[in-house]
């Protein structure tokens, strides 16, 4: 029997040493994707689907397996699963998808599965400093890879700036500073308009980690470990939001964090620390304060326990 001829059930233990071969994830993040993969395969028993052929799988399938997600209750509360919870179940068969398609086993697509969105979406997403802890926490820092990935990570948070602007970055351009001090970089962003980012020291020493691993001569400061013969190294938008996204499984925070959420975080922390709006317009490179004004909503408890406690007339006599 073929691959091709082979239950969906079947195929388990091959992903997930798929996942680790090919793919490099830790064994935790392996250990995630069986336990969320594992709730699909039960459904497909439950559902008498457990001779599905991948390529007899259909959207209509992925839409019943929707539905039924939508009315499981935690464990713990007994409420419905949260909309980011069910997308990891979903990420979990995409990822499945895949792997049928880089095996060339004939499935359904993996874009036919759609995310569940959620209602906060529309809101300005960002990480508190404890989700941020978790996130780089999970990164393997042992290995070149995760030493990068590190330094991509702390690099977003430390700059603000946007993944385009990251990943154009040139090994060259980081001319380290003595370790007392923040190295100050002008850069060339949206709208062809030029600013300056700021490495903080913590960034600069996770910088300095990865780049001694490097002992090629590439050009790009972030680059792949498995390019092609005679093509770039340097990674892609698409690489580093995959990059991203897997942290966040491993580390359990929202699945709606992205390279974005972390230029997010890096405005919010500037403006609780009571950073003016203007200068965190400058910082991120709106070209508007309008653009700017969406993380107004943020602070605005922030601003009433200000208010709270330092004014209201208390400091009148009559």
């Amino acid at each position: 029997m073929n691959n091709s001829d082979k239950p969906i059930l079947s195929h388990l233990n091959d992903f997930l040493d798929w996942i680790d071969v090919e793919k490099g994830l830790s064994s935790k993040t392996q250990e995630n994707y069986g336990r969320f993969l594992k709730r699909f395969l039960d459904w497909l028993k439950e559902s008498r689907l457990e001779n599905i052929k991948p390529h007899e799988l259909t959207s209509d399938h992925v839409w019943q397996y929707r539905v039924f997600l939508s009315r499981q209750l935690s464990p713990k509360t007994k409420a419905s699963l949260k909309k980011t919870t069910q997308n990891y179940y979903l990420i979990a068969l995409r990822a499945l998808l895949n792997y049928f398609t880089e095996r060339d086993i004939v499935s359904l697509p993996s874009e036919k599965i759609k995310l569940a969105k959620d209602k906060s979406e529309k809101q300005v997403r960002f990480l508190t400093l404890e989700q941020l802890e978790k996130l780089f926490s999970a990164i393997d820092t042992d290995k070149p890879s995760g030493l990068r990935d590190r330094a991509i990570l702390e690099s977003f948070f430390s700059t603000g700036m946007r993944i385009a602007e990251l990943v154009s970055l040139d090994r060259e351009q980081i001319k380290f500073p003595a370790e007392t001090q923040e190295l100050e970089l002008g850069i060339i962003g949206k709208g062809n308009r030029s600013r300056t980012v700021y490495f903080s020291k913590r960034a600069l020493s996770w910088l300095r980690k990865y780049l001694a691993t490097r002992d090629d001569k590439e050009k790009a400061l972030f680059i792949h470990y498995r390019s092609k013969k005679n093509a770039s190294s340097r990674l892609t938008p698409r690489a580093i939001e995959k990059i991203m996204k897997k942290y966040a499984i491993a580390s359990g925070i929202p699945l709606s964090s992205t390279p974005h959420v972390l230029r997010h975080t890096f405005a919010t922390d500037l403006l609780n620390e009571g950073v003016d709006l203007r200068m965190i317009q400058e910082f991120l490179g709106h070209k508007s304060i309008t653009a700017t004004q969406i993380y107004a909503h943020v602070t605005s408890k922030k601003l009433r326990e200000i208010h709270q406690k330092f004014h209201g007339g208390r400091r009148l006599k009559t």
